[in-house]
């Protein structure tokens, strides 16, 4: 009788590293390979450390979709942005604060969402697809009175935090803000130590709080001002011309404009030099932001700083607690008067 060879399996070829190779270079078992990678519970400090050694070691990838199975987390964060799509990239400060958030996020391997609420069918398109599992929580930028979403969010129990206080909701939703008020105090007070004597403002939105307080401060140095000197924007840079017309047709004789954004104070200093108005000479302006167009416009813009980079690392560490069961808190943090030419 001839003895047939016996067929030999085929080697498994080599592949993407799983998690029985974790397992057998940590040297534990697979399941605590798996607790370990779903927030590590039950696990000691040297098992994890084991398999997190491992997993640089074998170049293992977490199947994400089969860890939100367990973890019930998508691991994404929403950072929506209630303007319309245009101010993205028109307002740097938008992109600082996209920035930040980013890099902060990324420090936690969690991934950020970038979503555009420019209008009511953009507003309840995202609030839908935010409160249907597909993000962990909501970062919530220019937010203005009266908008359903934040109302949304909030009723749907979605995690949140906003930049700027949340008009009407400060009590119920996380928040971090500069201080919008103290900031204006520090513009209109330093522009009458310079001597000036008629001082307009040009606000910002004023159904959002940076417009809100920043009127607040400005009213707070200067008591009832002259309503011919108070004109509002809405952070444009062609709202702060259009503003500014405004006011030179209302107040000719005015001699310094506290602007409440860096954006519509050039707006406001090309406004002035079609007027034949020489800044600071003629007029003086002082702007809001700090923002990379304020050393940059002609000539450079005296303005108040606010710390964008700290706020975004302060949104994401609220919304990091949030998710964790802590309850909603606010920050508020100071700006800086940074003195340039302009005023």
């Amino acid at each position: 009788m001839v003895t047939q060879p016996r067929p030999q399996r085929p080697r498994p070829q080599a592949g993407r590293p799983t998690m029985d190779d974790v397992a057998a270079v940590a040297g534990v078992s697979r399941g605590t390979v798996s607790r370990a990678l779903n927030g590590g519970h039950n696990v000691s400090g040297p098992a994890f450390e084991a398999v997190q050694r491992a997993i640089r070691k074998t170049g293992y990838v977490v199947n994400q979709h089969a860890r939100s199975l367990v973890t019930q987390r998508s691991d994404s964060v929403a950072f929506i942005l209630s303007e319309p799509q245009d101010r993205l990239f028109e307002d740097p400060n938008f992109n600082v604060l996209l920035r930040g958030c980013t890099r902060a996020l990324g420090e936690h391997d969690i991934t950020l969402l970038l979503t555009v609420a420019g209008t009511q069918e953009d507003r309840e398109r995202i609030g839908r697809y935010v409160t249907a599992g597909h993000v962990d929580g909501a970062l919530l930028v220019s937010d203005h009175a009266g908008s359903s979403l934040l109302q949304e969010l909030k009723d749907r129990g979605l995690p949140v935090v906003t930049c700027g206080r949340p008009l009407g909701h400060e009590r119920e939703i996380s928040y971090v803000a500069a201080d919008d008020r103290d900031g204006a105090r520090q513009m209109v007070s330093y522009l009458r130590s310079r001597g000036h004597r008629t001082i307009a403002t040009i606000t910002g939105p004023l159904d959002t709080s940076g417009g809100v307080d920043r009127l607040a401060g400005y009213y707070d140095v200067l008591g009832d001002a002259d309503p011919r000197l108070v004109v509002s924007g809405d952070y444009t840079q062609a709202s702060g011309e259009v503003a500014m017309e405004k006011l030179l047709r209302q107040v000719p004789d005015l001699d310094a404009v506290f602007v409440c954004s860096d954006l519509m104070a050039v707006g406001a200093i090309a406004a002035l030099a079609r007027a034949g108005k020489r800044v600071p000479d003629d007029v003086a302006i002082g702007g809001f932001d700090d923002s990379k167009v304020a050393a940059a416009s002609t000539p450079p813009l005296t303005t108040i700083r606010q710390p964008f980079g700290r706020i975004s690392g302060e949104m994401v560490r609220l919304l990091l607690g949030h998710l964790s069961g802590e309850p909603p808190a606010a920050v508020i943090l100071p700006t800086e008067l940074v003195v340039r030419a302009t005023a």
